[in-house]
This record gives C-alpha cells, structure tokens and sequence, in this order.
C-alpha cells in the first residue's frame, strides 16, 4: 500500500518591502541582502514613494527609508507615514549616515536605525526580520485585543490589562462593573441586526468616554455585556444614564440597561470573580422596572455562599436521593363537576442541613451551572417509573407533565432519550406530556422548534409553560409546534384580581380557542377565580383550590380515590 504523503509544501508569498533610495547601488545592494527572503520594491524619491504607499497600503511589511531625497527629505516621508492612519503602522527603517538624526526619527515613529555604509548583510537581514517579526506581533495583538464591532478591548486582554491597573495603581480603591442589555435577543428580533449593532457600538462609545474620563478601562465581554474597571465611583446613576442615553439613539425607552457594581473590589479574590459579583447584582434587577443599579453587598455575598454549597452538594444529593417529585393535579373545568384530566411533576430538594431548599433559587442555579439536564434527567426516570406504578393500579391514568429547560432543548438527542425513558417504562409517549417555557423558543428558534417537532412525531404531548411572560410568542404562537398553552401565574393572578387586566387575559384564552389549543391556567386558589376563567373560555386550570402539589405516595391515594382500579 503506498505511503499517504502528510508534506505537501506549502506556499507563502513573500512579504514585501519598500526600499526608499535614490542612489542606484545602495538600492543594489540592499536588494541583493533582502531578495531572497522578500519582494523587494524601490522607489528612487519621495514622490515614487508617496505613491508606491498609497498602492500597497498596509501591505507592506516595511519601509526602509533613506533621509536624503533629491525632491523631498525623508523625515517628511517618514512623517506623513505615521499621521495617516492608513499607514502609521507600518514600521520604518531609516537609513542614514547623519548619527544626529537618530533621535529625531526614533521620536518622529522609526522602528529602527541602519547606518551607512551598511553593516554585514547578515545584520541588515537580521534588524528587517526582527522589525517585520515585531510588527506582525503587533498587528496581531491589535486585531485580538479589541472587538471588532465596538473596538472595546476583548474579554481576554481586558482582564490583562485590568491586573495590570492593580499593580500600577496598588493604593486605589476600584470598582467593577457589568452593564447587560435587557432581553437584547429581543431587539435583535423585533429590529433587526443593523439596529441591534448600532446599539452595541452607541454603548460602548459611551463606555469608552466613561473610563477614559475615569482613568479606567473597557470591555465587551459576550453578546450584550460591557464591563468597566477603575477608580471607586459613589454615584453611578450619571453614567448609567449617559450609556442609556447612547442605547437608545432617538428612541427614547427601547432599550432598557441594568448595572452591577462590586464596589471597592477585594484584591485578594481573582478579578473575573469580582466581575462575577458584579453580575450577580445586575442579576438581581432582571425583572425589575423600577431599579437599574444594584450594588454587590453583605446579603448578595451570603445568597452567593449559600448557592456555592448548593453547587457542592449536588451531585450528592442526586445520590442520596435528596430530590423528590411531588404531583400537583390539574382539572379539566370545561364540566359542570371538573374531573382531574392530568398532574405536573415538581421537584422538592430536602438538605440534609439546610433544609428545604426552594425551587425558585436552586432550579434558575442549576440551569446557569449547566446541571439542570442530570436532575431533569432523574426527575423524568423518577416520573416515569411512577407512571408505570400507577397505571398497573388504575384504569384510565392521567397523563403527568414534566418540565423540560431551555438547557435540555439544546440536546439533538433529546427525542431519543425520552422515548427510551417511556419505553424502559413500558408507557406510551402520550402518557408523558412535556412542558417547555416559552423562552426556549426565543432561544435559537430554528433548532428549539426542529427538536418539539422530533418529539411530537414520536408521540409527545408539547405545552407551551409560562406563555405570556415573553415577548414575541403571541404573534409567533400560531406557527410553532404546541399542543396546549399554560398561562403564566403572573398573568392569571393580574387579570383575575381586583382592578386588574381582565381583559388581556380573556384576549388571549380567545386566541387559544381560535387556534383549537387548549388553555391551563395555574395558580388558581379560589372558586371565584375558577368560575371566571371557565367564563373566560379556560379548559384546564391547576392550583391550591383543587390540590397543592403533594408526595408520590400521597398522589397514588388521590389518583385511588378517583380512578377505577384494576381487576
């Protein structure tokens, strides 16, 4: 079997220099030290070479540069080289046998200096490789060092150059600070990209104009977030306003910022931690309307202790089967006697320490950690298994619902899993229905809804959790692969109080029916608000009035006392 060849040569162009001379055999000899190794391009006066530069641009990898021009000096050259943008990075050489002039070029922007007569051309080829090596080291760094949308420095350098700002200024109080864009994804959506990046780069100027006023620095760290680090600031309501102000362009309200502030950083923590304290109090105003600023404090310092021992703690608790489901039923109002038509699986975690550990703090945890697919994966085999206990007892057993995060969404092989989940079961997929909040669908779109389509087709029951709580899904909702919609308690409890927004809330029970989707209202505690939703149109509702969610073995009594058993 013959030999696969891995050595292909490989070309590279030669990189080109400039060789500024008006004397034929300096311009000789130099391009016999360098032709080898480049392309060589002279040029005999300033003019030639004004316009060899403006034709190759910042394609040149270097200029070697002669003072003395019959038409021009090369000072002049050398000069309008480094003030034009175009062209101040290229890095010259000048050449000369005026030893005076050394300091003036080197202070006008020359990288370097040769002699004449020229030194052994192992020197000259020596200094231009060198200087060329330097320069693409420096374009690198620039091209890697900043965003390339708003020219902020990027997360890597700026964390760089912020250990940097500690050991030149070691007696400074600093601050860290994360400004996020609120449900950015959303006015990518609702105005397009254009609009979006015209945002990013308004904001970012706004920082830059912050923390060169401050002495600190920037950053873009990800899609919608800016970092700032510098000297302790009091008050930042001016620049929160200032970076509001850039967002917003003319239009006053569309976007709205929130900022984190870990004020007076402690040194002896790693500086993305102090910026992660920071983000943990911008975290803290996401569902706020009326708060934009948060300061990282004792409180947020004793949540983040007690979240770390959560994260510690997990996977022994999954091992220990600290985790339980419980069933809450839901009921199918549309009768005159609602009959339970179905339940939803919630989990409880009891600490052996801490006790009980509430789902609305561990739940959002283990979704930013990535650990929310293994206790979902648990709380479906843990359901399922019961499922399959329950329908060899009962005729008729209800279908149970299960939530399924934004985090397991992003799994190709989520179909697959749950099918084998209902098949080691011996259950039908319809016996397990799957609840996905609405968010998931704003979140890579395209792929969420290939992947509820996967599912559907295998035989899975799709609810759309927590519908109303977003931003688009009532202009998308027609389109998407659903098969019943569950209020959010938000909603539900708004429209059914005293003065509240009633008639939002039939508006959109009326848009269900339109779409022959059945609704299910949860959080419902009382008949009278029962009463008004079947009034309203509601199917399904689940709540304190019919049952709170209660044990396994407590659930299989209630299923016992309403079920016909078997044999």
């Amino acid at each position: 079997m013959a030999e696969i060849r891995t050595d292909f040569p490989v070309s590279k162009p030669k990189r080109k220099i400039l060789i500024v001379e008006d004397e034929f055999v300096n311009r000789h000899i130099l391009t016999a030290y360098l032709e080898d190794e480049y392309d060589v391009i002279c040029a005999e006066n300033g003019a030639e070479a004004r316009e060899t530069i403006l034709g190759y641009g910042d394609r040149l990898s270097l200029v070697l540069l002669d003072l003395i021009l019959p038409d021009v000096h090369g000072l002049d050259i050398l000069r309008w080289i480094k003030e034009d943008p175009r062209f101040s990075g290229i890095p010259v050489i000048v050449m000369t046998a005026d030893s005076g002039a050394e300091v003036e070029c080197l202070n006008i922007g020359a990288i370097d200096f040769i002699t004449k007569p020229y030194p052994m051309p192992a020197v000259v080829q020596a200094r231009v490789r060198r200087t060329i090596e330097l320069y693409e080291d420096r374009l690198l760094i620039r091209e890697t060092e900043r965003d390339a949308l708003t020219g902020l420095y990027t997360r890597e350098y700026f964390f760089r150059y912020a250990g940097q700002y500690d050991d030149y200024h070691p007696g400074t109080e600093t601050d860290a600070v994360v400004i996020d864009v609120n449900h950015f994804q959303m006015i990518n959506e609702r105005f397009g990209r254009a609009y979006a990046d015209g945002v990013l780069k308004r904001m970012a100027a706004a920082v830059l104009e912050i923390t060169e006023r401050t002495g600190g620095i920037g950053c873009r760290r990800g899609a919608d977030t800016f970092l700032m680090y510098g000297p302790h600031e009091d008050d930042y309501a001016p620049y929160l306003e200032k970076i509001v102000s850039a967002a917003c362009g003319g239009d006053a309200g569309r976007v709205r910022v929130r900022m984190g502030v870990c004020p007076g950083c402690d040194r002896s923590i790693e500086m993305e931690h102090r910026f992660d304290r920071a983000k943990i109090a911008a975290d803290t105003l996401r569902n706020s309307y009326t708060a934009f600023i948060a300061l990282y404090d004792g409180a947020l310092h004793e949540k983040e202790m007690y979240n770390e021992r959560l994260i510690d703690d997990f996977d022994e608790a999954v091992a220990k089967g600290q985790f339980s489901v419980w069933f809450q039923p839901k009921y199918d109002i549309r009768p005159e006697t609602p009959v339970i038509c179905g339940a939803e699986a919630l989990v409880r975690w009891i600490h052996p320490t801490l006790g009980f550990v509430s789902p609305g703090g561990f739940i959002p945890l283990l979704e930013n950690n990535g650990l929310i697919r293994k206790l979902d994966d648990y709380i479906w085999r843990r359901t399922a298994s019961f499922i399959s206990e329950w329908r060899k007892r009962f005729e008729n057993v209800v279908p149970i619902s299960v939530n399924v995060s934004r985090v397991d969404m992003s799994d190709p092989d989520l179909p697959e899993t749950m099918k084998a989940i209902a098949d080691e079961n011996g259950l039908p997929c319809e016996a397990i229905h799957l609840e996905i909040t609405e968010s998931a669908y704003t979140e890579n779109a395209e792929r969420i809804i290939e992947t509820v389509k996967r599912l559907r087709e295998i035989g899975f029951v799709i609810e759309m959790d927590d519908f109303g709580s977003g931003y688009s899904s009532i202009n998308a909702v027609s389109t998407l692969p659903i098969d019943a919609l569950k209020l959010d308690m938000a909603l539900v409890r708004n429209g059914l109080k005293e003065n509240g927004n009633a008639r939002m809330l039939k508006a959109v029970i009326d848009m269900s029916a339109s779409l022959s989707v059945p609704m299910i209202a949860e959080g419902v505690e009382t008949e009278q608000q029962m009463l008004a939703l079947r009034e309203m149109g509601c199917d399904m509702v689940q709540g304190y009035y019919f049952a709170r969610p209660m044990p396994a073995a407590e659930f299989g009594e209630y299923l016992a006392a309403r079920l016909t058993p078997k044999g």
